[in-house]
């Protein structure tokens, strides 16, 4: 029984016939709108994100079966947190925070991809990944949420397998999330300020040593790069093009003129030509 199989990525619960799936599947012989429809209703969970999908065609009978994959964790982490990035300083900024059952439904979504036996290791796994990105689960560090896995507090929704919230922790999740959202500008305006103060007071050292003071007074590599320009760059792009300033020395290699001899004139230069005529 010979068999082809198609690849693409598709939008969760949006897929249509038009490239690159339709025009890959119409050689083969299906129903191109059947494919579509099943591979919609299969990734309807992942709305709003590119999920991978193998179509797999049985060439005689023209059968079809479709294998839906799964996004990396931190793409559903983001969806479940209702946030397009990360943390750039994860340590000290939490960008969002999620409950046991966003980690529960996403460790569902990802178990044939995680390493954890039973569903309670694969839920300490995604939180983990949480710690990485910035987000907080159930209020806390996810280092600490995990100890609370280990020592049985969510045991319950874990054996029942709870993924769904209620209206209450839905609004209390999104009040969480607008005063992170707060914490966040006051810490960045505090970095900002401690950072230019160490700069003020560090006014002609090398830039290195600049560089280094603020990495200990923790200020994140991002704002260090807005506030200490690279040295040589400003130097550089004011220098390209610019004409030497009237009286400024010569060029390296280039002749000086002799010891006290005036510029020649155009008129001194044609009337010694003339003189050379005759």
């Amino acid at each position: 029984m010979a068999s082809q199989t198609i690849e693409s990525l598709v939008s969760g619960g949006k897929a249509t016939a038009a490239p690159p799936l339709g025009p890959a599947l119409g050689p083969l012989g299906v129903n191109i709108g059947q494919v579509v429809a099943e591979i919609n209703k299969k990734t309807a969970v992942f709305n709003g994100m590119q999920v991978p999908v193998k179509v797999i065609v049985d060439m005689d009978t023209k059968e079809f079966e479709i294998d839906i994959g799964t996004p990396p964790a931190s793409s559903l982490i983001l969806k479940e947190a209702g946030i397009e990035k990360g943390s750039g300083n994860p340590k000290t900024d939490k960008v969002a925070d999620i409950l046991i059952e966003h980690v529960i439904k996403i460790s569902k979504m990802k178990e044939d991809n995680l390493l954890g036996k039973g569903l309670k290791e694969k839920v300490k796994e995604i939180i983990g990944t949480c710690n990485s990105m910035g987000i907080l689960v159930e209020g806390k560090p996810a280092v600490e949420t995990i100890k609370d896995v280990n020592e049985g507090k969510f045991d319950k929704e874990i054996k029942e397998e709870k993924t769904e919230l209620t209206t209450e922790e839905k609004a209390k999740l999104e009040e969480e999330k607008k005063k992170l959202a707060e914490e966040m500008e006051e810490r960045r305006a505090e970095f900002e300020k401690t950072a230019k103060e160490i700069i003020e007071s560090m006014a002609g050292k090398e830039r290195g040593e600049i560089k280094a003071k603020l990495s200990e007074a923790d200020i994140p590599d991002a704002i260090i790069k807005e506030l200490l320009p690279v040295e040589g760059e400003a130097a550089a792009a004011g220098a390209e093009g610019a004409k030497p300033a009237e009286g400024a020395a010569p060029a390296e290699g280039a002749k000086p003129a002799a010891e006290g001899a005036p510029a020649a004139k155009p008129e001194a230069k044609a009337e010694e030509s003339k003189e050379k005529k005759k």
